[in-house]
């Protein structure tokens, strides 16, 4: 007998609450407290957990896209590609700050169908087109 098992990338900062809501905002999705844990805010869709933002006093913003520093994981979300435009105008104005390719030290950016961004607290996204059987 297979366990069930499921997955979900938690994202460590020093303020949970409002990275949760902006990642909630972002996907269409709600934020609220896990109930075993104070300390940590799951952003939740029809489907469950997408994600978790997770306290921790001590955190330190990535580095990244500076050459030097590390982009250990990153959230690729995917959008329609007639809808990249307005996905990045909606995740600008929840706080996302656009990253160019050139900062990270990689190809440049092909932004047809891929835009780099930093969350609040500094953690990479990319919103990149995907056929709408993706989506």
């Amino acid at each position: 007998m297979t366990v069930l098992k499921t997955s979900v990338i938690v994202l460590d900062c020093a303020d949970p609450e409002p990275l949760a809501r902006f990642y909630a905002d972002l996907l269409g999705a709600t934020a609220g407290p896990a109930a075993e844990d104070g300390d940590l805010f799951l952003v939740t869709g029809g489907a469950g957990a997408l994600l978790g933002v997770r306290r921790d006093p001590l955190h330190t913003p990535p580095s990244w896209p500076l050459p030097e520093g590390s982009q250990p994981v990153h959230l690729r979300i995917l959008v329609a590609q007639d809808a990249l435009d307005e996905a990045e105008r909606e995740a600008v104005a929840l706080g996302a700050r656009p990253v160019a390719a050139e900062e990270d030290g990689t190809r440049p950016d092909n932004r047809t169908t891929l835009r780099r961004y930093a969350d609040p607290a500094g953690h990479a996204f990319v919103l990149a087109a995907a056929p709408p059987s993706d989506i």
